[in-house]
Formats: structure tokens, C-alpha cells, sequence
């Protein structure tokens, strides 16, 4: 019997140190971002304008990204032109039926929801991707529900029918030179961080076949077959939007969210394990390619799937993704909206916790994006609990993009406390700090990252937990720490860091005891 114990116990004893080398402490850097999908008002608004004013939808994003902010999301994905209209007021498409309840109509009273978007998400420290979909037009064929200027009405032979929507035709040169042009439209009048599409570019296959023949006889000659020119249509899109964005602001992220399999290694050696639906084949999105060229700057997959699944396993294609990412970064799309579902790998509620685990541990990996705002908001299977307590416990840098900036600002400098200090003690945390001396410095600052340390703790600034403000502020050179207790000694040091989240040397540290 006692041997049996010891056997016990050095059985625990293993098991405990394998699982605490399996556990890896919160990254400093990690992108934590979550769709707020606009179409058919499934996160944002929740009722369009004929229902609510504007005063109402703003209360109520404002709401949704203060639940985010308390999760720990550092990044939004927000749906701007769901089906070829506009949540924003600077566009040469109609405004949103979901934003207003009609197509055509402003909101009222009047603002631009995109404006006020990044403004509010830059607050909070958050990056804000502007989300289009390229080429839907419609999502039903409803004719009173379409203003009488939209686009498929004054430029119908851009346009196809296919399983009761209309969409762009992708093999037309006008079409993808309008559709680079809205996009640039946004691009250049606001100040988003990102340009994100998700996996919608040819419609997903249904019974009948597309409806682009005769297009594909005008203009696709030079290629073999039919499949090869609609995959290049969309190429030339995402080649061609990629050097606009980036020749009109350098720091703007393109990034693409595509469907989980790429290709199955039944249909291709390079693809993936699975035996499912694939992106290449019935998108026509070769999503490894544009990743392989350098035409985007981050590939988000929608892995939508629980581990061992057979058609679609979540840890192979995640593997596939990391092994194919060519230097760019991986953010793995995660359906927290299937959280609840009676089925295979769905009951296990460690599902989604797991796959973070799991995604935390690839060193290609860099982070998260999350389906959809609503489904972590109301906390399914309690997974928004797991992100806030657990994985998303300390605050995380979004992750830095060496290819578009590997130039690090200046330091902030004389880190001091506005009064003059006796003894070194104050009533209360209140920090300043001066813009470093050299103008050309200067400009490259976006913001500030401030860290709290103990009275005798080592300053360790790749430690996340003493991060206490991100600040996306540059002009804002001041800090009141609300949270610092009384009768403590503090150590405080800040950091600048630049529009692409490179962050400078530390400040000098300034040490304060609170009465």
C-alpha cells in the first residue's frame, strides 16, 4: 500500500511539471480582436435608425467596446460596407439600410459612424480594421428594398444573380477598378489601422452554375480554363489593393480572412489534412498565394472548427496555417458562436479555452479574432470569462509588422511627477513626461505605454502584468494611476510607441510613496 502512494505521488508530481511547462504565461504581444458584424444587425446596431436615433446606436457601441476593453480585445473588425453600402458618411455608395432601416437615408441626427468608431476604439487602445465585403451587392432580391440610385440599378451589367443575391462580376476590369476605388475611398479619409475582408469573394457554391461565361469568353482567353481566370480576377483585385493601400499609407494593414481550408492534400500536395469544402476550389480565393506574394499582411482563417473534427481538424489546419504563413502573421478566426451546439466537439465547453492554449503555443501564431461581438459579449459557455480572468488577464501590444516599420521611436524623457515631491511622498500617482527633443523623433511618436512596478520589483518591461495604460495619445503626456494604493511605493516607467506598435527604450524610472 505505500509503495502504491509513492507511485502516486511521483505520478502527480510528473504530471504537475509537464502541465506547467505546457502552460505559457500571457504574451506581451498578441492580437486579441472580435468581429462586430453589421450585416442583418447581427452585432451593431441592434435596431437600425426608424427604430432607435443616433444618440441610442452611439450610446450602444460605446457599450459594446467597453465590454471588449474589460475582456482584454485590443482590436475590432468592424463591418463597413456589408452589401455595397456605407457606415460612413465619406463614400460614393448609399448609406445602410442596417444602419438606418432604409437604404439611402442618413442617420439622424447626424454622424459618421466610422468616424466615431475609431475614435472611441483608439480610446481604448484599440485598433480598428475597417471589415468591406468586395463583391456582394444584395442579400435578397427584394426590389422595394433597393434605393432606386444603387448601384446595381444604375450599373446593372456590373452584375449577376446567384442563390437569390446579387454580386459584383469579378471578371470585369471596370468592376474591380470601383471596387478598389471605395476601398480606397476609406483608406485615404479616415483613419482606420486595417482594411479586412472575410471569405466572401465568388459566392459559395449552390445547385446552378455561375453565371459568368460569357464574360470569361471576353476577357479570359489567356487562361486555361474557367476556374484559373476567376482565381486570377480575384488576384488582380487583392494585388491591386495591396500597393494602393500601402503607397497611400504605409502603416494601414491589409489582411484577409478566409475560409479554414485552403486546399485538402487530397487536391493539392501543399494542402492541409482535412477533407472538406475548400477555399481554393469553391471561392476561388488563393488565399496561400496572396500570403506567399507579400499582398497581405496577415491571414486570418476562420477555423471554425473543434480539435479532431475529421473533415476539418482545428489543430492541423491551424498547423497548416502557421507552416504556410511566409513571414506574415496568423491570427486564427474562432467561432465563439458555436460555443453552445450539440454536436460533435461542441459539448466539450473547454473547447474554445483549449484552442487558445493550443494556438498560444505555435510561435507562428500571433494571436486570435473572435465570431461574432455578440456571442462574447453574452459570454457563451462562459468563454468571455475565460479570456478576462484568464488568457486576457493583463493587457497585450498588438503585434509589430517589421516589413511595413522595424523603426522603433525615441524614448519619452524626465519621468517625473507634476509637483515637487517631499521626501519623495505625494497624495496621489500623477506622472509626466516630456516628448523626446529631436523634432523628427517626435513625429514618429503614436502613443504611450506606462508600467507600474513595486517598490522593489525588477524593472521587467516584457512582463505584461505591469502594463497599466496603453495609450494611443501622443499629445497626452500626462498619467493619473487611480489604482495605486496608499501607503505603497511605486517604480512607473513609460515607453513611446509608433503607429505600428514598435516601442522605444524606457524613460528614466521615477519612484513615488503615497501617502
Amino acid at each position: 500500500m505505500a509503495k502504491n502512494y509513492f507511485l502516486s505521488f511521483v505520478f502527480l508530481f510528473i504530471s504537475c511539471g509537464l502541465l506547467a511547462q505546457q502552460v505559457k504565461p500571457n504574451p506581451k504581444r498578441e492580437f486579441r480582436g472580435v468581429w462586430i458584424a453589421t450585416v442583418q444587425n447581427i452585432d451593431w446596431p441592434s435596431k437600425p435608425g426608424v427604430v432607435v436615433n443616433s444618440e441610442l446606436q452611439k450610446h450602444e457601441f460605446v457599450q459594446i467596446l467597453d465590454q471588449h476593453q474589460k475582456t482584454g480585445i485590443n482590436a475590432v473588425m468592424l463591418q463597413v460596407r456589408p452589401s455595397t453600402d456605407a457606415f460612413y458618411a465619406k463614400s460614393r455608395e448609399l448609406w445602410s439600410m442596417f444602419l438606418t432601416g432604409e437604404q439611402g437615408v442618413a442617420p439622424n441626427p447626424f454622424y459618421d459612424p466610422l468616424n466615431f468608431a475609431i475614435e472611441e476604439a483608439h480610446k481604448r487602445g484599440m485598433e480598428l480594421h475597417a471589415w468591406f465585403n468586395p463583391y456582394r451587392a444584395t442579400n435578397n432580391l427584394i426590389d422595394s428594398l433597393i434605393n432606386k440610385d444603387h448601384i446595381t440599378r444604375t450599373k446593372s451589367e456590373w452584375f449577376f444573380t446567384y442563390g437569390g443575391k446579387k454580386y459584383f462580376n469579378p471578371g470585369l476590369p471596370e468592376v474591380r477598378e470601383y471596387i478598389v476605388g471605395v476601398i480606397m475611398d476609406v483608406v485615404r479619409n479616415y483613419d482606420i489601422d486595417g482594411v479586412h475582408f472575410d471569405d466572401y469573394f465568388y459566392p459559395y457554391p449552390g445547385k446552378e452554375p455561375l453565371p459568368d461565361s460569357v464574360t470569361y469568353a471576353l476577357y479570359g482567353s489567356e487562361l486555361a480554363n474557367i476556374e484559373d481566370w476567376r482565381r486570377n480576377n480575384v488576384d488582380l483585385l487583392i494585388h491591386t489593393l495591396s500597393d494602393s493601400i500601402h503607397a497611400a499609407k504605409s502603416y494601414v494593414k491589409f489582411g484577409i480572412s478566409p475560409f479554414g481550408i485552403w486546399r485538402n492534400k487530397a487536391q493539392d500536395p501543399e494542402g492541409s489534412e482535412s477533407n472538406g469544402l475548400s477555399g481554393y476550389s469553391a471561392l476561388y480565393a488563393d488565399a496561400r498565394k496572396w500570403v506567399k506574394k507579400g499582398w497581405v499582411d496577415y491571414v486570418n482563417p476562420q477555423v471554425y472548427f473543434p480539435f479532431n473534427y475529421k473533415p476539418a481538424p482545428y489543430e492541423k489546419l491551424l498547423d497548416w496555417w502557421s507552416a504556410n504563413a511566409f513571414g506574415k502573421h496568423v491570427y486564427v478566426g474562432q467561432g465563439v458562436y458555436r460555443a453552445m451546439e450539440d454536436r460533435e466537439g461542441w459539448r466539450d465547453k473547454q473547447q474554445l479555452p483549449n484552442q487558445v492554449r493550443y494556438l498560444r503555443n505555435n510561435p507562428n501564431v500571433q494571436g486570435s479574432v473572435f465570431f461574432s461581438s455578440r456571442s462574447l459579449t453574452n459570454n457563451l459557455a462562459g468563454f468571455r470569462d475565460s479570456l478576462q480572468h484568464d488568457f486576457y488577464r493583463y493587457p497585450a501590444l498588438q503585434p509589430a509588422m517589421q516589413w511595413l516599420d522595424d523603426v522603433p521611436p525615441a524614448a519619452p524623457a524626465k519621468l517625473s511627477h507634476p509637483k515637487k515631491l517631499l521626501f519623495g511622498w505625494s497624495r496621489n500617482a500623477k506622472l509626466q513626461w516630456e516628448l523626446p527633443a529631436d523634432p523628427a523623433a517626435e513625429g514618429e511618436i503614436y502613443g504611450y505605454v506606462i508600467y507600474r512596478f513595486g517598490k522593489n520589483e525588477e524593472i521587467d518591461l516584457q512582463d505584461p502584468k505591469h502594463i497599466i495604460k496603453v495609450s494611443f495619445d501622443k499629445h497626452t503626456t500626462s498619467f493619473y494611476d487611480e489604482t495605486a494604493s496608499g501607503g505603497k511605493r511605486y517604480q512607473y516607467v513609460v515607453t513611446t510607441i509608433d503607429r505600428m506598435k514598435n516601442e522605444s527604450l524606457p524613460s528614466n524610472v521615477f519612484s513615488v510613496r503615497i501617502w
